[in-house]
């Protein structure tokens, strides 16, 4: 079904209502840009023809945002698009998330140095610019470059970050703030 050079086929996607309440992770089954459609694995249990989601499709080098509705099309899960963003932009919706992910290396110069012992964080929350964890205070400095990997499912998606800003909390924790570098490695 793909018709274009983007082609999200096998990227995981997480399916939210218009208000923003998390349902499901799934995967996109196949990608038709041109008619503006997106096949998924599965819908939420309760979907109904014409009803509206929110998409969060988790691909390099950051993550797509569309939104649409379900509509029957012969035996495949599709949503029909209505609205949709390719490139970045200030004031990205947020999708929270909790799920644990890795920070494997730092990135210095354009290069990727791993760490000897990855840092876990806990994801917090996720828009196609950028994402929100808690890790242990002193992980991260603002300004630091690093690659966080991110297991969903059977998914494994190394990106690249910029740490923005950190925000120190209860007992050795801090909530950091980062932005997905634009041109960041594909999907593991």
């Amino acid at each position: 079904m793909s018709t274009s050079r983007v082609d999200y086929t096998g990227c995981v996607v997480l399916i939210y209502k218009a208000d923003g309440e998390h349902l499901i992770d799934t995967k996109v089954t196949d990608y038709d840009r041109g008619a503006l459609r997106i096949g998924v694995e599965e819908l939420p249990p309760e979907a109904r023809t014409g009803d509206a989601y929110r998409l969060l499709i988790l691909t390099s080098p950051s993550p797509r945002e569309y939104q649409g509705r379900v509509v029957k099309e012969g035996t495949k899960q599709i949503i029909a698009m209505y609205q949709g963003q390719e490139k970045e932009s200030r004031g990205s919706i947020r999708y929270a998330v909790n799920f644990p992910a890795q920070i494997e290396n730092m990135i210095c110069d354009g290069r990727a140095y791993p760490l000897n012992t990855p840092v876990e964080i806990d994801l917090m929350n996720i828009s196609k610019s950028g994402v929100r964890f808690r890790a242990p205070q002193n992980a991260l400095r603002d300004k630091d470059r690093f690659q966080m990997r991110m297991k969903i499912g059977d998914s494994d998606k190394l990106l690249i970050a910029d740490a923005v800003h950190h925000v120190d909390r209860e007992s050795g924790i801090s909530e950091y703030g980062c932005k997905f570098l634009v041109g960041s490695e594909s999907a593991v």
